[in-house]
């Protein structure tokens, strides 16, 4: 079992029942069926709102096993090549991680909604640049897949900000701990000897997921490791470290320590804590001014009946209500490009941090 893939059980506690508001179907091309097989484990193919129009792979059974999990008849070679089929109108990139902003910037050029796998940009600066010009110009939906957005501890906590219970943060942390995270397969191992930081957005949320703040400095300490494709000369990064701990200013005004690691074994997955001058949530619990009576309710809301809560504490079939509904309802998705880019850059800089020995860098902001 993939780290982030076992199955939530909580979904049947979420409040109400799900009512359907459109009959537009939104027709999406799916991309992407490799190691973890994401393309299929969103249940695009299960939302009343969704037709599932195009699937693509490079490799051709990787790409007939996504066909069928998808029921669509219609298979295409290459990204490009889908890109091209006008019934098309919104696209699933669920490719590897160095390609997300490539992907995503071909699809919007194209007229085509996109919503990608984490991270938004990966390694270099430049791409971020690229990708939100590409949103502005082609004024079509982005939306980056942050599967933290919608565990259960991470809503609860952006309910109670959103209804004042927590006040103005003051410290956040959040961690995403994934033992051997770097050796598991991937297209052109790009996974192996890959800087932690350069995928932080499971940790992040813990900031921008709750209070929206992006992060503008950074001092990171790197930890090397004694993995073989962490020593010099075995990975294509350069990199050294298996773990690596960020401690951030935020725009907001606080500070935030977002920590990812390869190195550590036991406790995994994404957690996280934070405290404002109202309260404090550690999971789902809240201490603070507000009677707990008068906390709003942070049960997630509900799904489609047939569509699956999914992996990643249950966070999967809410991200693709959200894609869609956005889409539906004509309005900005919850992870915009301002928050993609804020969880995604913070981490690039961050290794930049850890490779001067915790110098403490600027990190470039980024407005729609």
């Amino acid at each position: 079992m993939i780290q982030g893939f076992e199955r939530e059980e909580a979904q049947a506690q979420a409040s109400g029942q799900w009512q359907q508001t459109s009959d537009r179907k939104v027709r999406v091309g799916v991309v992407g069926h490799g190691f973890c097989k994401f393309g299929a484990h969103f249940s695009f193919q299960e939302h009343p709102n969704v037709e599932v129009v195009a699937v693509s792979d490079l490799l051709p059974d990787r790409r007939a096993e996504l066909a069928e999990a998808c029921r669509c008849g219609t298979s295409y070679p290459s990204l490009e090549a889908l890109l091209q089929d006008d019934g098309v109108e919104a696209v699933f990139c669920a490719t590897d991680a160095p390609a997300h902003a490539e992907h995503a910037i071909q699809a919007l050029e194209h007229g085509k909604h996109v919503a990608t796998a984490v991270p938004a940009i990966f390694e270099t600066l430049e791409d971020a640049d690229r990708l939100l010009d590409a949103v502005r110009r082609s004024g079509m939906t982005y939306m980056l897949f942050e599967t933290s957005y919608y565990r259960a501890d991470l809503y609860a906590m952006r309910q109670a900000y959103e209804a004042g219970a927590l006040g103005r943060l003051v410290y956040a942390e959040g961690e995403y701990w994934h033992h051997a995270a770097s050796g598991l397969d991937s297209y052109e191992g790009w996974r192996v000897g890959m800087p932690p930081q350069f995928y932080p957005t499971h940790s992040n949320a813990f900031q921008t997921g709750v209070d929206g703040a992006s992060f503008t400095e950074v001092s990171c300490m790197g930890i090397p490791s004694d993995a073989p494709e962490l020593q010099p000369g075995n990975n294509r990064y350069q990199n050294r470290f298996g773990t690596e701990i960020a401690l951030m200013r935020t725009s907001s005004g606080g500070v935030a320590r977002m920590g990812v690691s390869w190195d550590t074994p036991g406790l995994g997955g994404e957690v996280g804590r934070v405290r404002g001058d109202r309260g404090s949530m550690t999971g789902t619990t809240y201490e603070g001014e507000v009677e707990v009576a008068d906390l709003p309710d942070v049960a997630r809301p509900p799904l489609p009946p047939d569509v699956d809560s999914g992996g990643h504490g249950g966070s999967h079939g809410h991200l693709t209500n959200e894609f869609v509904m956005s889409i539906v309802e004509e309005r900005r998705p919850l992870i915009d490009i301002e928050a993609a880019l804020a969880m995604s850059v913070a981490g690039i800089v961050a290794h930049q941090s850890a490779t001067r020995d915790g110098e403490l860098l600027n990190i470039p902001q980024y407005r729609l």
